[in-house]
């Protein structure tokens, strides 16, 4: 006999009425019990009300699994209210990782040929829901036949389930293409929009579906004129605007089939005209619209005044007083920056204007889109602009934008003493948030432009007595006070205001950096070797300095101490040596020949007697990426590298040294290009020391083309068993953008074997504020790698 148990309307009742989550659970465990005892007594009248309830407790979070063979036994029943509740069952409580799932295909074969719409209608959705790619294999014929029946009702369903068979099983497209050829003079709106949206599927996922739909552009165009004319409809507009969803859909399959192909762009070109020009962007639904168009305009082969016209809507979603908008009209904006470079200068105040938006998201989009809108003739005004909002803008943001302004001051500055004064300026506004090679840059900088030393010491000088807490100011103050001290003191600049600087102040400034507990041991380490050399340039007495140098020979920080240690040696011993020694460093051109690398490399692999085993770090990669074919079982470790006598004595002395060579050099390896992407590509340069053939010295080099900064650049690599590998640490985590200073990785294999040698690398880093991971194979090395 069955348990009576509670109405589904008064268990719904009960379970609101519960004031604690502890009543809750005891009413839905008694209800519970309830519904697996009539399970087992197999009441077939009661059973779609046991299930129905039972889906209300699966909705609350409660466990629910034993209900799913109830649901096999509702579908299969010839009552409709059991098939209703039957498949309503299935779609909650049944997906593809259960096996109980694919027991439903042949009752859902039998409803589809049943011929009553609305088990039909049921049928389609359980399908759709929870198909999996046996299932839309089994039932692909099915509901392509159920795709020109008359009802409208099962054909828009029919399409939609179409669409999920495709995106499980793409290779089911040539089933589908014939109908959906018939289904583009549907005029039920709801139809359309489904095969509208079955075609982008298959050109997405075919190329012979892409260019067999190619020959219906005109077809699709004159659908998506009807709707721009077409007067006011109750049934189909919203806000005005003639079935937005479906001009949507459609402008979004016609940039597919736009795409490369002349022809078709050709024939589209008029209609998005209109459409740009006719759409109310007074409601969001016409802005919706009128942005696809924009992105129909910039993918396909738009004609010039159309790509115009294009960017002029993103320049009034500008200013539009939805922020969505605005985001939206920045992203797009960034996108076109490099086709439609000059159409996207003329909105160049509103980008600007954007710069001051107190939402984040915004300003940092501002941001990007005005670093790259900058060029030769308007970099002195956007540079004015950017330090401005350098000073105001939040912390998140102040590093991209000091990294911005001094790359595009580094690759557009009018004249050398801008260039200085700008570096100048980001670094006193915000020092602390700039990129490590900036330093670097400006000390080049300064030590290449002979004129503006006296200019640039006294501007330095300034700074450092204004402030000490900017520590890449300080490292740069300090070294031009070392190395143009002399042109301080004897204040002949006439382009900087009159300052009147005594020996004294000089060394109690630099006293002051080296006793600051603001100042990192990079910072001292500058402004020790700045009072060294100006014992040289200075023309009184040298005992302050002899004091302060033998003060940091017992420091606790190593570096500082050798130092010290060093220069007092220097007036001890080798006074008379001292001023040749510490003359002004001589210019060093940036950027390397291959040669130069290659000299580099050789030195990295002299500066290690042996090779040190594989980092864990590489070991665990080599699990990670589960790489290649490796032999089973452990391989024998190479035996180490002898250094030739001759190499040891070059490391000690670390002189050249012309030593007879027992080998000719060896002949150079070409370079090899392994990655590109959006701007950013991967060179491969190779090395075979002549000591050791069975050592491959490999520099990776990375180089950013873009608009934007690589940055948190990761590459790692693995080779198989038989190989032995070392990755050394990069020269840096940021790849910047306009072709800047590279970034360089060492790789260093053993194949002792000389096998045929293959490389998996993995790349990880942020571009355009996107998270990017990718994993390739690089099989295609010059023979001369390994042989």
């Amino acid at each position: 006999m069955v348990v009576p148990s509670l109405k589904l309307q008064d268990l719904i009742e009960e379970i609101r009425g519960a004031k604690t989550q502890a009543q809750e659970r005891e009413v839905i465990q008694k209800e519970c019990a309830h519904i697996r005892a009539s399970f087992r007594d197999g009441d077939p009248l009661h059973r779609h009300r046991q299930l129905a309830k039972l889906l209300y407790v699966h909705m609350l979070g409660y466990p629910a699994h034993f209900g799913q063979m109830e649901c096999l036994k509702l579908i299969a029943s010839p009552r409709f209210t059991d098939k209703r509740v039957g498949y309503l069952g299935a779609m909650l409580l049944l997906d593809e990782r259960q096996d109980a799932h694919l027991l439903i295909t042949n009752s859902i074969k039998n409803d589809l040929n049943q011929g009553i719409q609305v088990v039909q209608g049921l049928a389609l959705c359980t399908l759709s829901t929870v198909g999996s790619a046996e299932m839309c294999r089994d039932l692909a014929t099915e509901v392509e036949k159920l795709l020109l029946q008359p009802g409208s009702y099962v054909r828009k369903k029919a399409v939609l389930t179409a669409v999920h068979m495709i995106r499980k099983v793409p290779e089911l497209s040539n089933i589908f293409l014939p109908p959906c050829a018939q289904l583009l003079h549907e005029r039920h709106h709801g139809i359309l929009l489904g095969t509208i949206t079955l075609i982008t599927e298959l050109c997405e996922r075919s190329p012979a579906a892409l260019k067999h739909f190619q020959k219906v552009v005109p077809q699709l165009v004159q659908i998506l004129r009807t709707l721009v004319t077409t007067g006011y409809s109750t049934e189909h507009s919203i806000s005005g605007v003639s079935d937005p969803f479906l001009q949507v859909q459609i402008l979004r399959l016609l940039r597919i089939l736009g795409q490369n192909h002349e022809e078709s762009s050709e024939t589209m070109n008029d209609l998005l005209a209109q459409v740009a020009t006719n759409t109310d962007t007074s409601r969001n639904a016409g802005n919706a619209v009128l942005f696809e168009t924009v992105l129909t305009i910039m993918d396909i082969r738009s004609a010039t005044g159309l790509r115009v016209l294009a960017v002029n809507i993103l320049g009034r979603f500008l200013l539009n007083s939805d922020k969505n908008i605005r985001y939206v009209a920045l992203t797009s904006l960034l996108r076109m920056v490099q086709s439609d470079h000059s159409a996207v200068q003329r909105h160049r105040p509103t980008v600007v204007e954007c710069l001051r938006e107190v939402d984040a998201s915004l300003s940092r989009r501002a941001l990007e889109l005005s670093l790259a809108l900058v060029n030769s003739s308007n970099v002195r005004a956007m540079t004015q602009e950017l330090q401005s909002f350098l000073e105001s803008c939040s912390p998140d943001l102040r590093a991209d934008c000091a990294s911005g302004i001094l790359l595009a001051a580094e690759r557009f500055a009018p004249t050398k003493r801008w260039h200085i004064d700008t570096i100048l300026r980001v670094l006193t506004t915000a020092g602390t948030h700039v990129r490590d090679d900036a330093v670097a840059n400006l000390t080049q900088l300064i030590g290449g432009a002979q004129e503006l030393h006296a200019y640039s010491v006294r501007r330095l000088y300034s700074a450092l007595a204004e402030d000490i807490s900017q520590q890449p100011l300080v490292q740069v103050a300090a070294w031009c006070i070392g190395e143009y001290g002399d042109l301080l003191l004897e204040g002949s600049c006439e382009e900087t205001e009159p300052l009147q600087v005594e020996e004294e102040d000089v060394l109690a400034l630099l006293e002051k950096v080296l006793q600051s507990h603001m100042s990192l041991p990079a910072t001292r380490g500058y402004a020790l070797t700045a009072l060294m050399k100006l014992s040289t340039r200075l023309r009184g007495d040298n005992n302050r300095i002899r004091q302060v140098v033998s003060i940091y020979g017992s420091c606790l920080d190593m570096e500082l101490q050798q130092r010290a240690v060093e220069y007092n040696t220097l007036f001890r011993k080798y006074d008379h040596m001292r001023a040749a020694i510490l003359e002004k460093m001589p210019l060093v051109e940036r950027g390397g020949t291959q040669d130069e690398e290659i000299k580099e490399s050789k030195e990295a692999q002299l500066s290690e007697a042996s090779l040190v085993p594989t980092e864990p770090q590489a070991s665990e990669l080599l699990d990670l990426l589960d790489l290649l074919d490796g032999t089973s079982g452990a391989a024998q470790p190479p035996p180490p590298l002898e250094p030739s006598p001759g190499d040891v004595l070059v490391h000690l002395l670390d002189l050249p040294c012309d030593l007879p060579s027992a080998s000719p050099p060896p002949a150079s390896i070409p370079n090899l290009r392994v990655f590109e992407r959006e701007g950013l590509q991967l060179n491969l340069s190779f090395v075979r020391p002549p000591g050791t053939p069975a050592l491959l010295l490999i520099t990776i080099t990375a180089i950013n083309t873009s608009e934007a900064d690589v940055i948190h650049f990761i590459c790692q690599a693995a080779v198989p068993k038989s190989f032995q590998l070392q990755l050394q640490a990069p020269s840096g985590d940021t790849v910047p953008a306009h072709s800047g200073l590279p970034v360089t990785q060492l790789l260093r294999i053993l194949n002792p074997n000389k096998a045929p040698l293959r490389l998996k690398l993995r790349l990880t880093y942020n571009h355009f504020g996107q998270s990017v991971q990718e994993i390739f194979e690089v099989n295609n090395l010059p023979m001369e790698t390994w042989q």
